[in-house]
């Protein structure tokens, strides 16, 4: 009878465990808050490189239209360093909470069982640059698909 009491877990064993698994749920809890506000930045990235393209392109067909289309390719250079700012907040944010986990998980805080991926959202994010990126040179080049 006493061995069955030995072996049951201390409840000081039990919460520690306990505050260990809630803790590694806030990391990932954490995480996909960094890609939500990395997509909330696409989001607004995507609808200024969208409205200055299109209002470069309709400018187009007016004469004297040339603070029209400065405005659009403004609008167009604008997303794309709102882009460029927001890609490089969410790389450094999440380089230091992979920091932070690791050194929680050294020092036992921590489980750190489950994975850390690459995040999809911050692929798009590098995607889209780089659309956006070729529809402001094709622009003020006039040259590509999105040129005169």
């Amino acid at each position: 009878m006493t061995e069955a009491l030995s072996s049951a877990p201390s409840p000081a064993s039990v919460t520690t465990e306990l505050a260990m698994r809630r803790t590694g749920m806030a990391f990932q809890r954490t995480r996909m808050a960094a890609d939500r506000t990395l997509m909330a930045v696409i989001r607004t990235a995507l609808s200024l490189i969208s409205f200055g393209f299109t209002i470069y392109k309709e400018a187009g067909v007016l004469k004297g239209a040339a603070p029209v289309r400065n405005f659009g390719e403004s609008l167009v250079l604008l997303g794309i360093g709102m882009l460029i700012l927001g890609i490089i907040y969410h790389v450094r944010f999440m380089l230091g909470l992979r920091r932070e986990r690791a050194t929680m998980k050294a020092e036992q805080l921590v489980h750190a069982e489950s994975g850390f991926p690459t995040s999809l959202v911050l692929i798009v994010a590098v995607l889209l640059l780089l659309i956006g990126v070729a529809a402001a040179l094709s622009m003020i080049g006039h040259v590509g698909p999105f040129g005169e």
